[in-house]
């Protein structure tokens, strides 16, 4: 799948906007960060020279932050100066101003040996020419917050991936209408938007369709998008003509399925114009089981990031059966004991979900597990 994923072309953005984004281009320092020897704390800029035991000291001035004190200290002079603060040329050493007492134009101090120096070097946190973002990183608060330490009011990021959601079947009700009896209510749209929103990708809700070959081929084919993902009609029923539908629009298959529990029915392809196809279940937890295995590193990866998924480990706080052939991406709970698989693990069940906040992995034919024994985790992203 991810051999289709060329990266998108990038665009700039203002770093309010670049939230969740891939950076396209390095970040790289065009000065020390901080650009100057600033104070770490409330106090006295001073020579250490001058104050190995108690001493007095000529008060000549103050540094506060954005606005330092420019002369040369000399021997025997005190500089008054605020955390953040340029430390004075001359001056190698900030006391704290709880111990020095201050008269007029006097500051008494008490001795400091063995004191560290309180002052935050000149490019301490970062210097210029130094690469602090690399191409293919995801952005977000923090990273942000470094780009703007830098200087930088917009990033070059890749443009977000188009992906048009189609769910499929004539037993779907739209939320909010009256479902018929032998209906139920569409739900992996409602899921799978804020995922695709969160993974950056800008998602498209498409009308759903019933089991008609000609309206899921109509559906698709004018609309603008790097990725179609279909949800339900996925498998090899009388009623599964998705693909058929497809057929129609020159698909070509690149996965047929997948050697996963649950979601083997899931499928990928291209059409004849190029654009991508991802063919989830229509279970709403195999389609989001899927969604974040397959559909992730997609979205991701047409916007040139470096990693799309991250293995934890944590240990069972239950034991496990042995697995049968396929991999099983199980519906999980981590707690202060470890993580727990729920006992119900049906892919129609859209509460254990719900309930989820990881995915436990169990590899094909993986025998049975104890309880302490340390398995793989995918975890869920939830607050």
């Amino acid at each position: 799948m991810l051999a289709r994923a060329a990266a998108l072309p990038a665009e700039a953005v203002a770093l309010a906007e670049a939230d969740g984004r891939v950076l396209a281009d390095a970040i790289v320092a065009t000065r020390n960060q901080p650009p100057f020897d600033a104070s770490a704390m409330d106090g006295w800029a001073v020579r250490r020279a001058d104050v190995g035991q108690a001493a007095t000291l000529i008060v000549v001035g103050e540094s506060a932050a954005g606005r330092g004190y420019a002369p040369t200290l000399l021997t025997g002079e005190a500089v008054r100066i605020f955390t953040g603060a340029p430390v004075p040329a001359g001056a190698d050493l900030v006391v704290i101003q709880e111990n020095a007492e201050r008269d007029g134009d006097l500051v008494r101090m008490g001795p400091v040996e063995g004191a560290g120096d309180n002052i935050r070097p000149r490019g301490g946190d970062f210097r210029a020419g130094g690469v602090l973002l690399e191409p293919g990183t995801r952005l977000d608060p923090w990273r942000l917050s470094l780009a703007a330490a830098a200087g930088r009011a917009s990033v070059q990021v890749a443009r977000r991936p188009r992906i048009a959601v189609l769910a499929t079947g004539e037993e779907l009700a739209a939320p909010g209408t009256e479902a018929g009896r032998f209906q139920i209510y569409e739900s992996g749209s409602a899921g799978l938007l804020p995922m695709i929103r969160r993974w950056g990708g800008a998602p498209t809700r498409l009308a759903s369709t019933g089991d008609n070959a000609d309206a899921i081929a109509a559906a698709v084919r004018d609309i603008e998008a790097d990725v179609i993902v279909t949800v339900g009609g996925a498998s090899v029923g009388d009623y599964d003509l998705v693909k058929p539908a497809l057929a129609t629009l020159g698909l070509e298959l690149d996965v047929e399925t997948v050697n996963v529990r649950p979601g083997k029915p899931t499928w990928f392809g291209r059409l004849g114009d190029g654009r991508l196809v991802l063919g989830l279940p229509g279970n709403p937890a195999s389609a989001f089981v899927c969604a974040e295995l397959f559909l992730r590193p997609l979205v991701l990866a047409l916007q040139g990031a470096t990693r799309a998924i991250h293995l934890d480990t944590a240990r069972l706080a239950a034991p496990l059966p042995a697995n049968g052939p396929r991999e099983h991406w199980m519906r999980a709970r981590l707690g202060p004991d470890g993580v727990t698989a729920f006992a119900d693990q049906d892919s129609s069940l859209v509460t254990v979900f719900a309930a989820a906040d990881a995915l436990l992995r169990r590899l094909p034919g993986a025998p049975a597990a104890r309880a302490g024994e340390t398995v793989d985790i995918l975890r869920l992203d939830r607050a």
